[in-house]
């Protein structure tokens, strides 16, 4: 059949089970934006590039399908490079899809070419992959290399550029082929390694599973549910998984903020890694909580890449493979291997229970405007069971970490790399990939939603009902914290320069969507009932106490460990 190059790259899209495409629709890509919503696709255009690199990040962690996003030659591809970084750190296989001038122009010698780079050099140090359909012929190849590199070993985002020549030349092509004709689709462990690990699993006594976001961005939570139920384990949570698998809620611990977690990690025998990496956050599986220990603890680590196995500390066990095929292997290898559960799980768990009762009661009260623990508190409260929760902001999320009340099968945030600004944009990716039948709500700062305000505007235009709560110290508020600490109490540029006028609610409402704004702490959850019941994209403004905003971060002492090299 005969078939322009841009409607065939939305094709091998589509034998990937892809029809997302996120981008502004500029001249590179006007036919492409037309035949794929001519083909059924959802075309989503943000108002930044950039945001639109962060949509479909988040499509991919609530998918397990690559998001795909454009950029026009030139400025389009330069503002997606701050999203294709963070991809990078985030292991999320974003593909990038970068418009260019016809590439004769590569190679003249006169100067003063309007909107052209060599774009593809400034992200090859960040891609797992940089292709350049040079030829309309090279089509395929480079289209399937693409998907094979960015989902083979630790996902990552790939980079493509379609020169404006080749994007419409015509070609004579067979229907696509389907993915495991080109890649490999499912990742086994070998038989020896899981009877290693049902042989360590049957030696243990006090077993715990680590579990990270890749469980989570890999819709694997009924499998390593089940891995947890036929270990009768706890299941300690890396910073990046705090989403929960429905059921383990009571016995899921984050590791060093409960102290349920840290005294599982201090006592267990065995620990199976999964979806993680064994870093900094977890000081590496050696240092601190695993110091006592550690020369008797077991490992057992699933883990795709194996180049990631033994770098941080020895593994006695690597199963090496995709945890969606690897996990459900081990459950079913221990189909009548004695597992009893521990009497210590009772008391971790309620070890743990007592601690969030006793956190929730001294959570500050009353006060106006309100403190940022207790806003959290309240917000989180309010939260539907079902919702997709995304977080945003430094101090924001770092308050969630200890006064979060909600328990969501789906957490997103920018774990590794520490992004601000991509809650709105990660807001709108999850809604669009959960559709309507659940809320997704973002708890997030203001300086950290201030980066992508406009995207409430793609939010109305695409009837996306994002829910977004904010606490507002129209600060730096972190930022505030560590210039105070290391250089004295002023603090020129991290201190309120936009001013207590700002109105986020009004803002929201300019752009069609539903507006409130909420002084005090019981106001709280009834705005944000009130948002949920009106159907549209809502932003609801909470001013929190500047000075506790940066003075009571907790857990400082943790997470100041992760940095051993600064701090």
């Amino acid at each position: 059949m005969s078939v322009n190059v841009y409607e065939r790259v939305l094709q091998l899209m589509e034998a990937e089970g892809i029809n997302t495409l996120f981008g502004i629709p500029d001249p590179s890509f006007f036919r492409m934006f037309v035949t794929a919503d001519k083909r059924g696709w959802r075309v989503i255009a943000p108002h930044h590039e950039e945001a639109g690199g962060f949509m479909a990040e988040a499509y991919w962690k609530m998918t397990g399908k690559p998001g795909v996003v454009v950029g026009n030659q030139g400025p389009g591809v330069a503002n997606l490079a701050p999203a294709a970084i963070c991809a990078a750190k985030e292991n999320s296989p974003v593909i990038f899809i970068a418009g260019q001038r016809k590439h004769i122009a590569d190679q003249r010698v006169r100067r003063g070419r309007i909107s052209w780079i060599r774009q593809w050099q400034h992200f090859e140090a960040a891609m797992k992959y940089v292709g350049i359909i040079e030829y309309p012929e090279q089509t395929d190849d480079i289209i399937h290399e693409a998907f094979r590199r960015a989902l083979s070993g630790t996902p990552g985002p790939v980079f493509i550029e379609i020169p404006m020549d080749s994007m419409h030349s015509s070609l004579d092509l067979p229907p696509p082929p389907p993915p495991e004709a080109y890649r490999l689709v499912h990742q086994d462990a070998g038989a020896r390694s899981i009877a290693a690990a049902v042989d360590l699993i049957r030696n243990a006594r006090l077993p715990i599973l680590l579990v990270g976001q890749g469980v989570f961005a890999a819709r694997a939570h009924d499998d390593v549910g089940a891995l947890a139920r036929a270990l009768g384990c706890p299941i300690v949570q890396t910073s990046g998984g705090s989403s929960f698998i429905d059921g383990l809620e009571d016995r899921s611990f984050p590791y060093a903020f409960s102290p349920a977690a840290n005294d599982a990690v201090a006592k267990c025998d065995l620990v199976i890694a999964i979806g993680t990496e064994i870093g900094e956050p977890v000081h590496h599986g050696t240092g601190r909580h695993w110091a006592a220990g550690d020369a008797g603890r077991k490992w057992i680590y699933i883990e795709r890449d194996p180049l990631a196995i033994g770098v941080n500390r020895r593994i006695d066990v690597p199963l090496v493979g995709d945890l969606r095929d690897v996990v459900p292997q081990l459950v079913d290898a221990l189909v009548g291997v004695p597992c009893e559960q521990p009497p210590e799980l009772d008391t971790w768990t309620k070890m743990h229970a007592d601690y969030r009762a006793e956190v929730n009661a001294r959570t500050p009260s009353g006060s106006v405007p309100v403190h940022t623990a207790r806003f959290v508190y309240e917000a989180t409260r309010a939260i539907p069971k079902d919702a997709v929760f995304v977080r945003d902001g430094g101090a924001v999320s770092i308050f969630a970490w200890t006064h979060s009340q909600s328990t969501p099968h789906d957490l997103i945030w920018r774990q590794n790399f520490g992004h601000l600004g991509t809650g709105l944009p990660y807001a709108i990716g999850a809604q669009l990939a959960v559709g309507n039948d659940r809320r997704v709500v973002l708890l997030t700062g203001d300086s950290a939603f201030l980066f992508h305000i406009a995207e409430l505007e793609t939010a109305v235009r695409k009837n996306l009902a994002v829910i977004c709560i904010v606490g507002c110290d129209y600060a730096w508020g972190l930022e505030v914290r560590g210039y105070r600490g290391l250089l004295g109490p002023d603090s020129p540029e991290t201190e309120a320069h936009w001013g207590r006028q700002l109105r986020l609610d009004k803002t929201a409402e300019s752009f069609g969507a539903y507006g409130e704004y909420v002084e005090c702490e019981e106001d709280i959850g009834p705005a944000i009932e009130r948002a949920l019941a009106s159907g549209k994209p809502a932003v609801i403004q909470v001013p929190v106490d500047p000075v506790a905003h940066a003075a009571d971060v907790p857990g400082h002492a943790e997470y100041s460990t992760w940095y051993t090299d600064f701090f």
